[in-house]
């Protein structure tokens, strides 16, 4: 049994999976990071993509999908039918990428990741074996998440052009959002985005409930404390029958300047 090496990164190991065009593709007990560049490199391939099943620990997998920009980009994968997640709590293999004809092992060696590769017609069908008995093992993991596309189109028709354009250029200067300091999460990133538009709270907490983001009530928890320090403010605004609703506008100076590509890092700054 022979082995080659496949890439240093795995980036560059999946493109060369991708490359290859296979039908199938078991992802097994990959690492945080590896999932999260399987994301990446799924979503921006621009040719054919392999009916893609996953298999992770479980609770690494809630925690990589905590962050808002991985999961509503896997959301996508699993609505394009291109991508399904289960999980186990006792995986012992090692982490690897199995098609139909060849095994890849991801070793991890300080920042870089090799793809030892092989081919060995006697090998190769006994570990896909192996894996599709883990897989029919495994429990079905159900994200939560709505899907990116849906995110966009959503805002796009519901709330306004400007806004979606403006929620999907914030989203794209994050590096994470989980809301956990190193973050802005999806909610706080739709609050002020709708602050920069002056569009209704009553408005984008719906379509954030409607669409899956958050409940009402998160959104208007999230409000009041983006009020409490100091980065957005509302104003009233009549309405023929009911209470009058609330129109939310920036409150710093700073944000108010900032072009949306630098608006989440002037909001991380103001609130540390």
């Amino acid at each position: 049994m022979t082995a080659n090496l496949l890439g240093t990164s795995v980036e560059d190991i999946l493109g060369e999976v991708f490359d290859d065009e296979p039908d199938e593709l078991f992802v097994v007990n990959p690492s945080a990071d590896a999932i999260e560049s399987f994301v990446d490199a799924a979503t921006h391939f621009e040719g054919p993509l392999p009916e893609t099943r996953l298999l992770a620990d479980d609770r690494l997998l809630k925690d990589v999908m905590d962050d808002f920009l991985v999961a509503s980009n896997t959301a996508d994968l699993i609505e394009n039918d291109v991508l399904t997640l289960r999980t186990a709590d006792d995986l012992s293999r090692s982490s690897l990428l199995v098609t139909d004809d060849r095994v890849v092992a991801l070793v991890t060696a300080g920042d870089q990741t090799a793809g030892l590769v092989t081919d060995d017609a006697e090998f190769v069908p006994v570990a896909l074996g192996a894996v599709e008995g883990d897989w029919d093992d495994a429990e079905e993991y159900t994200l939560r998440t709505p899907a990116i596309s849906r995110v966009r189109q959503t805002l796009d028709e519901e709330i306004s052009p400007e806004v979606e354009g403006d929620f999907d250029d914030v989203m794209a200067s994050m590096e994470t959002a989980r809301g956990d300091g190193d973050g802005l999460d999806e909610v706080t990133v739709s609050l002020l985005v709708a602050a920069k538009n002056r569009v209704l709270l009553y408005d984008i907490s719906k379509w954030g409930e409607d669409v899956g983001i958050a409940s009402k009530a998160t959104f208007s928890r999230t409000k009041t404390k983006l009020e409490d320090m100091g980065l957005i403010d509302t104003e009233k605004v009549p309405i023929d029958v009911g209470r009058p609703r609330l129109r939310l506008k920036l409150a710093d100076d700073r944000l108010q300047d900032a072009p949306p590509s630098e608006l989440a890092n002037v909001a991380q700054t103001i609130l540390r």
